[in-house]
């Protein structure tokens, strides 16, 4: 191990500028992308990954198949359909990247920078001659950059599937779909990357960085949504369930406060962008649904515009969060620990 770390710092050495500038990026990003790629930890995780999604979509594949065989009626979605329909053994394949995608971003990013100090390798790549922030920053574009093109593979491999199982190709709106809901699913990975790595500044253990960051995971995928319904049940109890003003109290209380979890906010916006049947995302009032054809799909945009505050609350947690680790690291000492 400590002969590979050697050979790869020489190489990254002899990678760097003469002088600091943007090639100081680069050189850390390729760094950061050969270790990822060919780090153990990573490969357990992709495999993880990627043999739950697969297992969903075939189940998902076979049971749309067997009812698209029986029904004898056209679904437009149908191909959608691949990635949120789940069975009674297996959920949807939805269901995996919002719980098993949090842990590729944290498995990425967890040991980012106490795990060079802990290594006393951290002082030795501030020496050569590149800007601290092009470590911080190369550290996290290579984790987006693994994310992406995981995510990306994930869900083409998922398609495939589907396209041999049942038999039918994407339309134009599906695969645009497709393509905002692997945008979608990147952001949200990405929040617990750049999560992990804020842990990884603050915190000088790695083994404190990843379980401070997976007691988030799971506090915001498990805990989060019985904490919410206690909360709204307290705040807006419903006395009387035939009250119209007491039930609508009730939810709006309650997705109020799901909105505050990364994950059910990612969860929300993936049904909407994978069923164009959704036309809003809280009690259907009846104004909503005056003029409408019943059953009729949303167009992509609007369901856009329904997910557009869904995704910026994801881009700015993300945002906050390693412009917390960048501001950290840029005023911490580097020396080892």
């Amino acid at each position: 191990m400590e002969s590979t770390s050697a050979t790869r710092l020489g190489a990254f050495r002899r990678e760097l500028p003469a002088k600091p500038g943007p090639a100081g990026l680069a050189a850390v990003y390729r760094k950061e992308i050969a270790d990822h790629y060919t780090g153990l930890r990573f490969l357990i995780m992709a495999g993880l990954v990627i043999l739950s999604g697969v297992a969903a979509a075939y189940v998902a594949g076979q049971t749309l198949s067997d009812t698209l065989a029986s029904a004898g009626e056209y679904d437009p979605f149908v191909f959608l359909r691949l990635y949120s329909t789940g069975s009674q053994s297996l959920p949807p394949f939805t269901f995996f990247v919002a719980v098993l995608g949090p842990l590729l971003g944290i498995a990425l990013g967890f040991d980012a920078i106490n795990g060079e100090r802990n290594r006393g390798t951290l002082s030795r790549l501030v020496s050569q001659p590149i800007h601290r922030d092009a470590i911080i920053n190369g550290k996290f574009l290579a984790g987006l950059a693994v994310i992406a093109t995981m995510i990306a593979a994930l869900v083409l491999l998922v398609g495939g599937m589907g396209l041999e199982i049942i038999g039918v190709a994407p339309t134009l709106e599906e695969f645009l779909r497709l393509a905002a809901f692997v945008g979608l699913s990147i952001v949200y990975v990405a929040f617990w990357l750049s999560l992990a790595i804020l842990c990884s500044t603050l915190l000088r253990q790695t083994v404190a960085s990843a379980l401070a960051a997976l007691a988030l995971w799971l506090f915001f995928s498990i805990f989060a949504g019985l904490l919410f319904g206690l909360v709204a049940d307290a705040v807006a109890p419903i006395v009387d369930p035939l009250d119209p003003v007491q039930v609508l109290r009730h939810t709006a209380w309650l997705n109020n406060l799901n909105r505050l979890s990364p994950t059910l906010l990612y969860e929300e916006a993936v049904q909407t962008l994978l069923n164009p049947q959704v036309r809003t995302l809280g009690p259907l009032l009846l104004e909503q649904v005056v003029g409408a054809v019943p059953g009729a799909p949303l167009p992509l945009g609007q369901s856009l515009l329904l997910i557009w505050p869904h995704v910026t609350a994801l881009l700015a947690l993300t945002a906050v969060c390693f412009a917390g680790a960048y501001i950290a690291f840029m005023r911490q000492e580097i020396r080892a620990w």
